[in-house]
């Protein structure tokens, strides 16, 4: 079975090429990315290739599953170039993946797809996916999840899968989700569990994550298994401020969601740190996620909590753990992170 993985060398690439390491039935696998990188899989071969330019067809051609993972989060102060890669490179995948005759489509949605919702309860993948207005990632999302409703009725024959999974969390990559949330100027030593002295305790303040290891899994399950459809993809426990204050050992202060929204807004727009606040409208507003179907049709249940991978995550900040592909490795951010200064925080992709 040859495999093609767009977006082969971030956070879920390289945890989908560790879970098929051992899968028997994948002979061939072709990473593509703007930066490739060898990882060691004698399978496995590397095109340097960017969905926002690049005519992927023939790349495709001969795959029996193409899973397209390429996604921009930075820069966060450019909405054109980044939905020049998210939505208009979307579309470039998936027009050369028709082209190509490729059978079956595995695409990289996110829980950040999904319409406000409830926090109390669990939703399935019925739930509208229109997306949190205001921010860029979620109106993506929202839209290239649009796009694949139209291409599956159009082509019935394209097996399509969309994974929708919460927060991904994994060690190595933490350099990697510090340059994209955090930027330049968090000091690695300051990323300590008992410097947390308290946590927000805002009533919406409820999400989900999982373990990227675990996500690289229900990928493996999606491309091998005959399904069709989303699915949803989280661990347990969901993270609120009384599970996050347990696990860092902080207390909780009631704090209003509007005065969070207005420290990250001014901190983004005095490019202090990279993240818009519309990703704290994100966490407020997204549903709860039930993850029934990817149980019982994928076979998939996480093997590591979603606490477990929040620490895991959180020790790897505090000890600038990476792993060598471009868009984790240290060096990226270049010396002293000079490169990700360069064009302003928030102001240019690393």
């Amino acid at each position: 079975m040859r495999v093609v993985i767009i977006g082969a060398t971030g956070n879920v690439g390289t945890s989908l090429l560790a879970a098929l390491r051992d899968e028997p039935v994948i002979t061939e696998i072709v990473g593509i990315a703007r930066r490739p990188a060898a990882l060691g899989d004698a399978r496995a071969r590397f095109v340097a290739a960017d969905v926002a330019t690049d005519d992927l067809t023939d790349q495709l051609r001969g795959a029996d599953a193409v899973v397209h993972l390429a996604w921009a989060i930075q820069p966060s102060h450019d909405e054109r170039a980044l939905r020049a890669t998210n939505v208009d490179g979307s579309r470039r995948v998936f027009d050369a993946a028709v082209r190509a005759g490729v059978p079956r489509l595995v695409y990289a949605s996110s829980v950040g797809a999904y319409s406000p919702g409830p926090k109390d309860r669990r939703v399935d993948e019925s739930w509208p996916t229109d997306g949190i207005p205001s921010l860029f990632y979620s109106r993506h999302k929202a839209e290239t999840e649009h796009m694949l409703d139209r291409l599956e009725q159009d082509r019935p024959e394209l097996r399509v899968v969309r994974l929708r999974p919460g927060l991904i969390f994994k060690r190595e990559a933490a350099t990697e989700i510090r340059r994209l949330f955090a930027g330049p100027l968090l000091p690695n030593a300051l990323v300590r569990r008992e410097l947390v002295p308290a946590v927000p305790d805002i009533p919406r303040l409820r999400f989900q994550a999982v373990h990227s290891l675990d996500v690289g899994d229900a990928y493996r399950r999606a491309i091998l298994a005959d399904v069709r459809g989303a699915f949803n993809i989280a661990a347990e426990p969901v993270l609120d401020p009384a599970v996050l204050a347990e696990s860092l050992g902080a207390r909780r202060i009631a704090l209003p969601a509007g005065l969070l929204r207005t420290a990250a807004d001014l901190s983004w727009r005095l490019r202090l740190q990279p993240s818009p606040p519309g990703w704290i409208d994100l966490a407020l507003g997204v549903p709860l996620m039930d993850m029934r179907r990817a149980r019982e049709q994928l076979g998939w249940e996480p093997r590591r909590s979603a606490t477990e991978a929040l620490l895991e995550l959180l020790d790897g900040l505090r000890d600038g753990a990476d792993f060598p592909t471009p868009p984790l490795a240290a060096r990226s951010g270049g010396p002293l992170r000079m490169r990700e200064l360069a064009g302003g925080v928030g102001g240019r992709q690393v």
